[in-house]
């Protein structure tokens, strides 16, 4: 059964992570192309964006007004070279799905796979809804306001006069073109990423069941434990992987909202202001579902002692239960995501994160 179909494609789509079953050099040889094309214009346009606010920015109007969407870019760059860098790692994770003791076993097994397979699939198109409908709403308001005057839409540093109205064009397109694959790239990666931790969910959900199956001698204790140690050490591989991206997005996540909240306080209510609201509530969603599905997997984690205490003890025997107490002591400690041992995956990180960012965006006012 594998694991993820509508993210893998997304990933693959946005030139993440080649297929596992293009093993072919021709094939491989076609998607390093892609994806060197696709690191190009985003490193390209993350470059003009920082030499704008070096050599053209006066004041923090100007330099908010970039900052967005170089950091979002950034964003993208980066987590565009960490799946690169780490393709043999990601490919071991997603095939550790499909393997023992992940592997569902019977047809209540499958079942429960099914759920948060189907729960995994709507949360990424309800994601990409939102993130794709924000990136047409600018694009097409952009294209009735800035393209017939002549105006790009984001501010960058052009080494070449656009004043023709060919160069205009292509260098119009080229940020468009640009803005599509930054957001193709971060959708791939914030789904990718959450979609593992609703799989650690979903192996909690599957070893519950297999306690069931305990009671009834229809599996064996051992491969419970065995199955309890390896979802604990898949959360850390996860967690270790993608460490680095969570720290990174929750960085740019936090100066983008404070950059937008600033913004919004000096703008009037026109349509600029609403791609700004629309934006921000992009940015506030892509923290948001790292944080929540962080604090899921930490929930899902510790009421797995209290599934214990559910089952039917006193038909156990004695060395059964002894093991049965050993893994219950390990589920007082909670599966926690972290990035750089400092932010933690939760709800009251994102709280946290939205003070900080209030609190930045107010001294930048009253500056």
């Amino acid at each position: 059964m594998q694991a993820m179909k509508l993210t893998c494609a997304i990933v693959m789509v946005a030139g993440c992570f080649r297929p596992q079953s293009w093993t072919s050099s021709f094939k491989r040889t076609v998607y390093n192309i892609y994806r060197l094309y696709v690191i190009s214009m985003l490193f390209l346009f993350s470059l003009l964006q920082f030499l704008d606010i070096v050599l053209n920015a006066n004041n923090a109007d100007e330099i908010t007004d970039t900052l967005n969407m170089l950091l979002t870019s950034s964003a993208a760059c980066y987590k565009i070279l960490i799946m690169w860098f780490n393709y043999d790692k990601v490919s071991t994770l997603i095939n550790y799905l499909t393997e023992e003791p992940f592997k569902p076993l019977d047809s209540g097994e499958i079942e429960i796979r099914q759920q948060f397979d189907r729960l995994i699939r709507n949360n990424t198109l309800r994601y990409i809804a939102l993130i794709e409908s924000t990136c047409s709403f600018i694009a097409v308001s952009s294209l009735f306001t800035d393209f017939k005057h002549r105006k790009l839409t984001y501010r960058e540093w052009v080494p070449y006069n656009y004043s023709s109205f060919l160069a205009f064009c292509f260098t119009y397109a080229q940020q468009m073109s640009t803005t599509f694959h930054t957001a193709t790239v971060n959708v791939a990666c914030d789904t990718l990423i959450c979609g593992f931790l609703m799989h650690v969910c979903c192996q909690i959900a599957i070893l519950e069941y297999r306690l069931q199956k305990l009671v009834r001698n229809q599996i064996s204790l051992s491969y419970c434990v065995r199955h309890h140690n390896w979802i604990y050490e898949f959360a850390r591989l996860v967690n270790t992987r993608f460490t680095h991206i969570i720290g990174f997005q929750f960085t740019a996540s936090m100066m983008v909202i404070c950059s937008n909240l600033y913004q919004l306080t000096k703008s009037p209510l026109n349509a600029d202001s609403v791609q700004l609201i629309m934006y921000t509530c992009c940015m506030l969603t892509q923290i948001f579902i790292y944080c929540w599905f962080g604090n899921k997997v930490k929930i899902k984690s510790t009421e797995f002692a209290d599934k214990i205490f559910q089952i039917d003890w006193p038909i156990l025997n004695n060395n059964v239960k002894k093991d049965l107490l050993l893994v219950m002591k390990r589920s007082t400690v909670p599966i926690e995501m972290s990035t750089i041992h400092i932010i933690t995956l939760n709800l009251e990180s994102f709280v946290v994160l939205l003070k900080t960012s209030y609190s930045a965006c107010n001294l930048l006012v009253q500056a």
